[in-house]
């Protein structure tokens, strides 16, 4: 039977009782021992510790490094791995991560110290990267194995792995193969040794033959339980993505601190308005500030009353909604050059409810500086005593305002404190404006705003804008000036290709930051065969990594040749084709978002400052920490409070691992989610 875990949030000092807990967790000889919910990993500077701590420290589960390349590490004795509180025996680790099955030399005392901590208090050991070998459980590989490259190896979890550890998984679990002149993968497939209690969790072929051999599963011997994983991986990785979740719950038995998501969400800006089209013969976009050339008219790309109904339908096929932001002086400006009518905005209106909108600014302005655009690129316009020209608060606010009347009037369910500026306007953009618009703070405050958009490429962290906090938003590489598919591979082969291939040099100019092509592609098959691809895995990455931001888009992206979809549905068929049917992306809007990153930020400072104390006696659970804390925890479905209330597993929603279950307060799935 399949393992269900659900998440939820905790008010701080929670007690839950009624865990069933796997494995012993009591001295024989005395009542339950305490075992405190943190993990010990033990590194050798490898990345597969790395990936694992990463993959702990992203979901909030407490860890304790130990660095084994370091003199003044601390010695692992009995006495650093467990002692006492008040009068029972407490165990300092829920589980042990090692570099491999046995990281010290010969009779080392410390690696015996682990074994009898183990098989005291019952404490799971993952073996991060191990050689395939009997004392891991597993025959020598050259015993009918294989050492090699696993690049494009589309490895299998079986039975017993579904119904433990990676139940969240479908079955495959291909490995990546990005580059096919370069090694990426690596790893040993062997058979359990002979007599070995041995449980393959994830298989793949053994090349040359008709067996499979294991790639992670769990080895029972002397009292002790390892989770032995024979193929190295870095935290980005897709194979490592995609087994992380399953790694932890397997070595915490589904109780702990912390969670770990799939978030998806995708905000399409500029609807109503229009975008100015690329023009492939000038290689710049005619309409912005640096293509000023008066014998060529701009060519505007606005999306239809028939990409309406295609995008609703998409929706609904795909059990998604997407976030539009508006720009209402789009449709106003349309009316008045086509005799009042904009079959569009009708349509969009008309189907309204099928979407969830922002607030994108009435003329979508730029609202930092009065920009200078008599040079390119431009400056800040400076006033005669040498300061910055600011767009002034009226200004602003009028922006914010006026689009708010005009969507309400046109009946948009609205959520006030979502803002989305014009190009992230107002916010520091360099290298021109080093700061905020001194006004934006008092405008948004003006408005009632309470989250920001803003650009992860730029600001990958949350911070204050007056009574704001922004919400970084992940850029996909689909412009905004492409309504078609060869005008998208024309401006991307400008960027990304060298000047001697009649490229920008952008790419040589910026070897730091961007990589240049080795030769440009084929306008007729390079969006298909390279910058989808691309940027479906790079947008999957995001969504493995338990990264709730959302990205962006552009309403011209939906238009004409509607280049966007291939690229979306390559990130969802990707991962529906992956992970069981219970397991859906977390589909939140904006402003759920902005909340999500804020508990994660305040929970990971309550950690580091050493305020969070939580531990398990037998089947219960304790949480302690400061008032007003929300903890985020991972435990079994069934999970009761105390009092015999259920805190999980209450509804089809608890049930899914990649869905946060809120404690009490909260409805299960924030509006609009999906799943």
């Amino acid at each position: 039977m399949k393992r269900t875990s659900s998440t939820i949030l905790l008010a701080a000092g929670a007690l839950l009782a009624g865990l069933v807990l796997p494995g012993a967790t009591a001295r024989a000889d005395d009542a339950p021992a305490r075992v405190d919910l943190r993990v010990l990993v033990v590194t050798d500077g490898g990345p597969a510790t790395e990936a694992i701590a990463a993959e702990l420290a992203t979901a909030g589960t407490p860890y304790t490094e130990i660095d084994l390349t370091r003199t003044d590490r601390p010695v692992i004795d009995a006495a650093y791995l467990a002692d006492t509180s008040g009068e029972r025996h407490r165990a300092r680790f829920q589980a042990v991560v090692l570099p491999d099955d046995n990281p010290f030399p010969a009779g080392s005392p410390e690696m015996a110290a682990l074994a009898a901590y183990e098989r005291t208090y019952g404490i799971p050991q993952v073996d991060a990267y191990s050689y395939a070998r009997p004392e891991a459980g597993l025959r020598y590989p050259v015993h009918g194995g294989y050492s090699g490259g696993l690049d494009g190896a589309v490895a299998q979890v079986t039975d017993a792995g579904r119904a433990g550890p990676f139940g969240y998984l479908d079955g495959a679990v291909p490995f990546e193969d990005n580059a096919p002149a370069i090694g990426e993968s690596y790893g040993y497939l062997s058979t359990p040794a002979d007599g070995a209690d041995f449980t393959p969790y994830v298989e793949a072929p053994i090349p040359g033959t008709t067996r499979k051999g294991s790639l992670i599963g769990e080895y029972r011997h002397d009292g002790r339980r390892e989770l032995v994983v024979t193929f190295v991986y870095n935290r980005h990785q897709q194979q490592f993505r995609l087994l992380a979740r399953g790694i932890v719950d397997w070595m915490t038995g589904g109780v702990h601190l912390g969670a770990s998501r799939n978030y998806f969400a995708v905000h399409v800006d500029d609807v109503f308005a229009a975008d100015d089209r690329w023009n492939t013969v000038l290689d710049c976009t005619p309409g912005d500030v640096d293509c000023a050339d008066p014998g060529v008219e701009p060519d505007p790309i606005r999306m239809t009353s028939g990409d309406v109904d295609a995008a609703a339908d998409w929706q609904h096929a795909r059990g998604f909604t997407l976030d539009l932001a508006y720009n209402g002086a789009g449709s106003v400006d349309h009316r008045e050059d086509h005799g009042g009518d904009d079959p569009l905005a009708d349509r969009l209106l008309a189907r309204k409810h099928e979407f969830r909108w922002i607030n994108h600014t009435y003329t979508h302005a730029f609202l930092g500086c009065e920009q200078d655009v008599s040079v390119v690129p431009w400056r800040c316009a400076t006033l005669p005593d040498g300061t910055v020209k600011w767009v002034g608060r009226t200004a602003l606010s009028d922006e914010i305002a006026l689009n708010r009347v005009w969507g309400r009037t046109g009946g948009l369910p609205l959520h006030d404190g979502e803002l989305v500026t014009g190009e992230h306007s107002g916010l520091r953009v360099l290298p021109q404006q080093h700061t905020d618009n001194p006004h934006l703070g008092p405008a948004l405050a003006d408005n009632g705003v309470t989250w920001l958009a803003s650009d992860n490429s730029r600001e990958s962290g949350q911070r204050q804008v007056g009574p704001a906090t922004t919400v970084p938003r992940h850029p996909m590489n689909v412009f905004y000036n492409a309504g078609r598919a060869a005008e998208q591979v024309d401006e991307y082969n400008w960027i990304y290709t060298s000047r001697a291939q009649g490229g920008s040099g952008i790419c040589e100019d910026n070897p730091d930051t961007t990589t240049c092509l080795p030769a440009p592609l084929d306008t007729a098959t390079g969006y298909a065969d390279h910058i989808v691809p691309l940027e479906q895995r790079i947008a999957l990455g995001h969504v493995l990594a338990n990264d709730p931001r959302p990205h962006f888009i552009h309403q011209s992206n939906l238009a004409e040749e509607r280049i966007a979809y291939p690229v979306l549905d390559g990130v969802l068929d990707t991962y529906e084709a992956l992970h069981a049917d219970d397991t859906p992306v977390v589909n939140l809007r904006m402003q759920d978002i902005g909340r999500e990153l804020q508990h994660r930020a305040a929970w990971q400072a309550a950690l580091r400052a050493g305020q969070v104390t939580a531990y398990r006696i037998g089947a219960t659970v304790t949480v302690e920490g400061p008032a007003g804390l929300a903890a985020p925890a991972t435990l079994p479905e069934g999970t009761l409070r105390a009092g015999a209330v259920p805190c999980c597993g209450a509804s089809p929603a608890a049930a899914a691992p990649a869905t946060r279950v809120p404690a009490g307060v909260r409805t299960p799935v924030p509006p609009g989610a999906a799943g």
